[in-house]
């Protein structure tokens, strides 16, 4: 079975076709997805997926939304997790330096949302945008008891290294299937077997050859099959992998 670690489920590009797209992705062996929050607005549509059996949800307020967020959320957040233990994870949050207007409010959410993380004994599911060796530093000044997720890895070996040495995992997705990501097809070459998950970040981040158009969880095998060609392994040793490490991740 594969599981899809990092998708938006709750997104409006699936309100037409939701459960046709859960069919399209069990059809191709894809059994469980986990499904990140990013704004507080989006949380209870995020907490009605958890309630499926093979949907699970973690809360979080993602950087690209600053505009929404607000000084209050991050206490409803802590209210959301001492409410809600079936969450398995803090997040989406993390920095994105493509906006350097917002850097110091980014790093103060992150921050505190870390802290969160460490307080309730939850992985941590990180958007990382140009910032791999700042937000490392962080995470090795705060020590995290559970690690988590860097969504959407795009580093070099050397920084999945130390992302892995802190307890963290890669997320692998649509990213690792185009030709011209070379630095990144070295570094999933170079992870040890149980330093990574497989991801589509669905309704986004299309693979190669699906340019323009919604990702979905279905994917999450080409994905597979892609990083098996780059490890030079089998489609089912990768699937085992990601799948294996997922569960631990995620407590699943």
């Amino acid at each position: 079975m594969l599981i899809d670690a990092h998708c938006h489920l709750d997104f409006p590009d699936f309100d037409a076709d939701r459960e046709a797209m859960f069919e399209r992705a069990r059809a191709v062996g894809v059994g469980h997805f986990v499904v990140p929050g990013t704004t507080r607005k989006r949380w209870p549509d995020v907490l009605a997926l958890g309630e499926r059996e093979d949907v699970s949800v973690c809360l979080g307020l993602h950087p690209y939304f600053m505009a929404q967020h607000r000084e209050s959320d991050l206490n409803a957040l802590e209210g959301a997790l001492a409410q809600h233990p079936e969450l398995v994870a803090v997040g989406e949050c993390g920095i994105d330096a493509r906006f350097p207007e917002t850097l110091e409010t980014q790093w103060r959410l992150f921050d505190a949302q870390l802290r969160l993380a460490k307080a309730y004994e939850l992985p941590v599911v990180i958007h990382c945008v140009r910032a791999n060796d700042q937000v490392a530093k962080r995470l090795r000044q705060l020590a995290l008891p559970c690690g988590g997720l860097i969504h959407a890895f795009a580093g070099s070996p050397e920084q999945a290294q130390r992302f892995i040495d802190l307890g963290f995992v890669a997320g692998l997705g649509g990213a690792v299937t185009h030709d011209r990501a070379k630095r990144l097809h070295r570094a999933v070459a170079a992870l040890t077997d149980d330093g990574y998950v497989l991801e589509t970040d669905s309704p986004d981040m299309p693979l190669a050859g699906h340019r323009g158009k919604r990702n979905e969880p279905a994917r999450v095998k080409e994905v597979c099959r892609i990083v098996a060609e780059l490890r030079g392994q089998s489609v089912e040793r990768v699937a085992d992998n990601s799948t294996a490490t997922a569960r631990r991740l995620f407590r699943l």
